[in-house]
């Protein structure tokens, strides 16, 4: 993960799919994958990473189903590093009870915490929650409406279609950061792009794939749209996420670059290993 946060300020980190395998693809033990995960939180930490986030799928191939769980353990290893989800599915999630765990997170982080949400790349989670996939649009736009909402006010008055109705109840408990950073993760679709730029909120690109250069007309429409809605420049950061190489030298990583790309070619890029990670970059440019 890379982030921009000025002209001079960048911020570099990294993000986890905890894939259920190991650097030679072969399948660990879940308990030994999770604290090695969490090791290697504390230990980007301790080298000067900025941020480190965690995806969440409900396939067998991966162990982030609950990200802010492994969120809360690292939090309690580590002192300076910024936690965040990479993303939340908040299509098929409840927005107060996602709320109530970040805010949790914020707590035992004292203040290191963000999230990211979108729609996810993988379907998984609508059938295993009771959704329906006609209503992909309209859930995410739904609970994104209820999420930020949730954010703004303590007691929340509010109602939708896919949810029960709000009547003033308390949502607790509150963050230390105020207001929460809240990331919208977003494709390829200009619609999404709109959308964060007449929110105002942060932007979180997901490259999985193409040429980086091919996103800056995209981008370009985030921050038209949010100077015509009234947002203020420094509101409208970008940030970029995609596959990432680390090894100890370089022929260790032309060999996982070239397993990854046979895999991939398989349909299957969780088995590129954990030498496959994510990295992102925010801006205000």
């Amino acid at each position: 993960m890379i982030a921009e946060l000025g002209e001079t300020q960048m911020q570099i980190g990294i993000d986890s799919f905890a894939a259920a395998y190991d650097d030679a693809s072969l399948a660990v033990s879940a308990s030994d994958r999770l604290r090695n995960l969490v090791e290697q939180i504390e230990f980007a930490d301790q080298v000067g990473l900025d941020v480190f986030g965690i995806g969440e799928h409900h396939r067998r191939d991966y162990l982030d189903s609950a990200p802010a769980v492994i969120l809360g353990a690292a939090a309690a290893r580590t002192h300076r590093i910024r936690l965040t989800s990479a993303v939340t599915v908040l299509s098929s999630a409840d927005p107060v009870r996602v709320f109530q765990n970040f805010a949790t997170l914020d707590l035992l982080s004292q203040g290191r915490a963000e999230m990211v949400v979108g729609r996810g790349s993988f379907i998984d989670s609508f059938p295993l929650f009771g959704f329906k996939l006609e209503d992909y649009d309209s859930l995410f736009a739904e609970k994104l409406d209820l999420l930020l909402k949730i954010r703004e006010n303590e007691h929340v008055h509010w109602s939708g279609k896919h949810r029960a109705a709000l009547t003033g109840q308390g949502v607790y408990p509150r963050p230390v950061q105020n207001p929460f950073p809240i990331w919208l993760g977003v494709g390829g679709t200009p619609q999404s792009f709109a959308r964060a730029g007449a929110l105002g909120l942060p932007l979180m690109v997901a490259i999985i794939g193409g040429e980086t250069r091919r996103f800056r007309p995209l981008i370009d429409l985030y921050r038209e749209t949010g100077k015509r809605f009234g947002h203020s420049p420094d509101r409208m950061r970008v940030g970029v996420h995609a596959l990432g190489y680390v090894a100890r030298t370089t022929q260790e990583r032309v060999r996982s670059v070239m397993t990854c790309a046979c895999w991939s070619n398989g349909g299957d890029l969780s088995r590129c290993g954990n030498s496959a990670t994510g990295t992102s970059a925010h801006s205000t440019n």
